[in-house]
């Protein structure tokens, strides 16, 4: 392969890069967190200014006039043609050139505006005011399959002159067939690429292997992983970062583990999300010596100052207990040019989790002023840190006010409130509340969330201190459901109920072990106490 033939598969892999990274990433919240959007954000920045750079020198008024072609297409009413604006533009004696495009593009893209972005495509290819190449095409099939589905983009692509139907179009029009779950189809895609000698792009598998996430698909991971090797794709460190955020989801510590050293082993270097999702995962499970290795890599590995890196942060130093690490991680959240609700969220359930009510206090008070509290997980936040230290008057107070402003308690409202009755030892209120939580609808995703069962969990230890163990088994299921009884202290947390309850069951063990979580000193303590109730 000569330099040319290199350096023309390197702007390729960089173009898809722009095209799909944004549209992977934001399928991949569901289950990578949602600062790996952020991340991908950061490498397309950096990617665009690349390809502008090829375009055209960008001194400082050629950037300012770059933003201006955006904020001018950005402005234009919805239902109103975009036409008028490019006209203004070049009224002005202002060419446009492909990196104006790419720059308005990738901004429509992250604000949504789908519909405008294909627009303004449109009207690229309509008007010509440059040659179009790959990449203009590249852009209009993307968001062709998103607004009008992948019939009409594949009618498209057979139109695109043949000399920019290559590797790039293929895999846009692939990750298209991906985003709406059409797996048939982009094999089918993939096998036609395969026999045109296109190389396909890691970020197809890592789109295949986020549709296999699910326990009942997740069997198919390995075949994705062998077809890849098979194809010669490298496996990138957001390939192995999904595959670490599926194991921590299914909370197997040890697949965790499995895939990390697969990725040592592939030396593939870890990155700042690598290193969260290792340090959340360990924080869970109450492995905090691990975990703060991992948070030491994180602010090492850090580039720049990511908000969603600063918020893990800011929840991983609350379950540390480090209040300095804690302010000092605040402190520059407040330095970012806008903080969000969300970060507030974040900082004062780590304070109220390290014991610091004041503090959780005042900052919700400064939530509170920013602006009105329009949701309910905002009160939810500061109703959890009361609800924690049993300081149910202050919670239910927080409760009537959040009625009052027009925010609907949910589910895990009245779990956290439950929590706080059974810690007044309020026993009959706490369960009159739980059950109201019950009553009502809360999806997977909330019963999956780490809130959901840390405050489970923990009302689960009150009635095993109560040897309750009629309501400690039923709410274990929950936890059963979402795996999180994989954990050995999850499951002497139970066992602990049978022995206040002084009640005798042979099959504990057992059941610990099919579950997935291994005995330790502890359980074999608490199964000889229980042993003792054996009539």
């Amino acid at each position: 392969m000569n330099i040319i033939s290199i350096l023309r598969r390197q702007r390729i892999t960089s173009a898809i890069h722009q095209t799909v990274v944004i549209s992977l990433s934001k399928r991949c919240i569901h289950s990578c967190h949602i600062f790996c959007s952020k991340m991908s954000d950061a490498n397309l920045t950096s990617e665009n200014s690349e390809s502008e750079k090829e375009e055209r020198p960008l001194d400082q008024g050629m950037v300012a006039t770059r933003n201006n072609l955006s904020q001018r297409i950005e402005s234009v009413p919805v239902r109103e043609s975009i036409g008028p604006a490019f006209q203004s533009w070049m009224g002005d004696g202002l060419p446009i050139h492909r990196g104006d495009i790419f720059h308005t593009v990738n901004r429509l893209r992250k604000l949504k505006f789908n519909k405008r972005a294909l627009e303004v495509m449109e009207w690229v290819i309509r008007e010509r005011p440059y040659r179009p190449k790959e990449l203009d095409y590249s852009y209009l099939i993307e968001f062709t399959s998103k607004l009008h589905g992948i019939s009409q983009a594949e009618t498209l692509f057979s139109r695109i002159p043949s000399e920019f139907q290559n590797e790039l179009l293929y895999n846009n029009l692939i990750l298209g067939c991906l985003n709406r779950g059409l797996i048939r189809l982009s094999l089918a895609y993939m096998k036609k690429m395969r026999e045109l000698g296109h190389p396909i792009s890691y970020l197809v598998f890592n789109h295949l292997i986020i549709l296999h996430s699910s326990p009942s698909r997740k069997k198919l991971i390995p075949k994705i992983l062998t077809q890849m090797k098979a194809d010669k794709v490298t496996p990138h460190v957001s390939t192995f970062n999904i595959l670490l955020k599926i194991e921590a989801n299914q909370h197997n510590i040890e697949g965790l583990l499995k895939v990390f050293g697969d990725m040592q082993r592939a030396k593939v270097e870890p990155n700042e999300v690598s290193y969260c999702i290792l340090a959340t995962a360990h924080a869970v499970t109450r492995l905090y010596t691990v975990c703060e290795t991992y948070v030491e890599a994180i602010e090492k590995s850090a580039t720049g100052q990511n908000w969603s890196t600063l918020d893990i942060l800011v929840m991983l130093y609350g379950y540390l207990g480090k209040r300095t690490d804690l302010e000092r991680t605040w402190g520059i959240i407040l330095e970012l040019s806008h903080v969000r609700s969300k970060s507030y969220i974040l900082v004062i359930e780590a304070f109220g989790r390290i014991g610091d009510l004041c503090r959780a206090e005042e900052l919700w008070s400064v939530m509170k002023s920013r602006n009105p509290l329009k949701s309910n997980e905002q009160f939810n936040s500061l109703i959890a840190v009361y609800c924690r230290h049993g300081l149910i008057t202050k919670a239910t107070a927080l409760y009537k006010e959040m009625e009052k402003s027009g925010c609907k308690p949910n589910a895990i409202t009245y779990r956290h409130l439950a929590l706080g009755c059974l810690r007044a030892g309020l026993i009959k209120e706490a369960i009159k509340t739980l059950q109201l939580g019950m009553d009502m609808e809360a999806s997977i995703k909330v019963k999956r969330s780490t809130p959901w069962l840390e405050t489970t969990l923990s009302i689960i230890e009150i009635f095993a201190d109560n040897g309750d163990v009629e309501n400690a088994e039923k709410l274990f299921e929950e936890l059963k459901k979402a795996n999180y009884t994989r954990y050995t202290f999850v499951y002497n947390t139970l066992i602990k109920a049978y022995v206040k309850g002084k009640v005798y069951d042979p099959n504990l063990l057992k059941r610990m072990i099919l579950g997935g979580a291994r005995p330790d000193s502890e359980t074999y303590s608490l199964l000889k106490v229980v042993d003792h109730f054996r009539t």
